[in-house]
């Protein structure tokens, strides 16, 4: 079974998260602090960790633990569960090396969704690839079985999130996807600027690669699509 680490300084919220994921099937052992917490997890990495950004008295706490846990996996996967939505924080946060920045707005089912997904990801990855039905659009190659996105033959490195908004904007080239579309098939709930501050960041992965790179349009009062060049 799959062990998950729940870092999580409010104790009903924390106990709520635990309760949902053991009902799931995942060994789950939440953590208060950052302190008590990086001292167990570096000792004994869990399969997950779920981590809160203010910890206590520690404003940035759950950003401390995030660079200490990166720094001894490059691979453990990390989501940041928070109720700080700013771009900043986001981010931070991603930056960091988390898979995957959450607001606590989120519900339990599609929070159990977004881990199923990271750990089907992480799967997929860790097998040996075989013959998938990919899809393709230009020099831009999904790979559903995998999560994964190229672009230019270059794998890009997006979080589970920044996955589903590609996913859900090239399926279709040409055809606008409103801001309510790409929370829907991303399992996420967040608001407007969320969704800009996501695809923002998907952009600048893409321009890292290509410096030419201007395949996703805003349509200014809609949404956003994939142009097909």
């Amino acid at each position: 079974m799959k062990k998950i680490a729940i870092i999580e300084d409010q104790d009903a919220i924390r106990e709520n998260y635990i309760d949902m994921l053991e009902s799931q099937g995942y060994v789950v052992k939440g953590y208060a602090d950052r302190i008590s917490a990086q001292d167990d997890l570096l000792a004994n990495l869990p399969d997950l960790a779920i981590i809160d950004i203010g910890l206590g008295d520690e404003i940035d706490g759950g950003f401390m633990l995030c660079q200490a846990l990166r720094a001894k996996s490059q691979t453990l996967p990390i989501i940041f569960l928070t109720a700080r939505d700013n771009e900043i924080d986001t981010v931070s946060g991603l930056r960091m090396g988390a898979d995957d920045y959450l607001t606590k707005d989120i519900s339990l089912a599609h929070l159990a969704a977004r881990i199923s997904a990271i750990f089907r990801r992480q799967l997929a990855l860790n097998t040996p690839q075989q013959q998938a039905q990919l899809i393709e659009r230009g020099e831009l190659v999904i790979d559903p079985e995998r999560m994964q996105v190229t672009w230019q033959g270059v794998t890009i490195d997006l979080t589970v999130t920044e996955y589903w908004l590609v996913h859900a904007l090239a399926i279709r080239p040409g055809h606008v996807k409103q801001r309510n579309d790409l929370m829907n098939e991303a399992k996420i709930y967040v608001d407007d600027s969320t969704i800009t501050s996501h695809i923002k960041r998907i952009r600048k992965k893409f321009l890292k690669i290509d410096d030419a790179f201007d395949h996703i349009d805003t349509v200014y009062g809609m949404g956003y699509r994939w142009e097909a060049k």
